[in-house]
């Protein structure tokens, strides 16, 4: 049967792929946060995943503001990116595996998760940046994904713990499927920045730290906050660290953290990177 091998958290924002455009992996203010990858970068060569499910949110580039789904996953055989007019390069579309889509859409369903199922998805920066900081030297990521998409920018968002419990629905949905595949779950967002408002440029290390902290030693801890006390904790853009929960939520059995990094900042945001490993 298909077996989830492994996570990965990582914070996005579009500086990055303007760092990787201009070549600045080695630039001073760039270089603590381009190294923290290459224990990552080693550990997916040597495991190898066949497909990964990639939990992030949408900044309009497929949804906007008229129509913003609670939670919708792709069902393509590819997924395209975008000019979102960052002055990020546009990349060649993903590989999908619309089979093993259509497993999780169906059992998350089952489970009484109410999907907006996408048979044809743009994936902006959260998706894109993920890709290219973990497999630098391929044009394309040698994986198929899944995108999994979670709305963090218009009210009303899921709760910590629901998001938590969709990890769990997605462990279950990989364990049905009876191929024998190699699954890699990587949550894209957060961790503390905001980006407007009276708190621009807000950063919260001590509570970014803790909740790393906790993600190996008690995952559900965040589960406690409202989606307003994780904003006042970390700022309004860092309520993205729902993607980070759900990611953990979704690794089975027992789970030892391989690696970690944290700098700040990158732009104006707190930069984080962890590596879970399923035994």
């Amino acid at each position: 049967m298909a077996k989830i091998v492994g996570g990965i958290t990582t914070s996005h924002v579009p500086a990055i792929g303007r760092a990787i455009a201009q070549n600045l992996q080695q630039d001073p203010y760039w270089k603590p946060f381009f190294d923290g990858f290459a224990p990552v970068q080693k550990w997916l060569d040597e495991v190898k995943p066949d497909v990964a499910i990639v939990i992030y949110n949408d900044h309009g580039l497929n949804f906007f503001l008229d129509k913003m789904p609670t939670f919708a996953v792709g069902a393509a055989a590819q997924y395209c990116n975008a000019d979102e007019g960052w002055g990020i390069p546009t990349l060649p579309p993903f590989a999908g595996d619309a089979e093993l889509s259509w497993r999780l859409i169906n059992s998350l369903v089952a489970d009484e998760f109410d999907i907006t199922t996408c048979q044809e998805m743009l994936v902006d920066h959260a998706f894109s940046l993920p890709m290219k900081l973990l497999w630098p030297e391929h044009e394309t990521p040698p994986v198929r994904t899944i995108p999994v998409c979670i709305n963090t920018v218009q009210y009303p968002l899921p709760s910590a713990a629901r998001c938590y419990k969709l990890g769990e629905a997605i462990a279950r949905a990989v364990a049905s499927w009876p191929e024998e595949l190699k699954v890699v779950v990587i949550g894209s967002g957060g961790l503390s920045h905001q980006l407007d408002g009276e708190r621009a440029g807000f950063i919260n290390k001590a509570f970014d730290l803790q909740f790393m902290d906790s993600l190996s030693t008690a995952p559900k801890w965040a589960t406690q906050y409202s989606n307003e006390e994780l904003v006042e904790q970390t700022g309004t853009q860092g309520v993205e660290l729902l993607m980070w929960l759900t990611t953990r939520g979704a690794l089975p059995g027992e789970v030892v953290e391989r690696h970690r990094n944290y700098h700040i900042p990158i732009s104006n945001t707190a930069a984080g990177l962890m590596l879970f490993e399923c035994r």
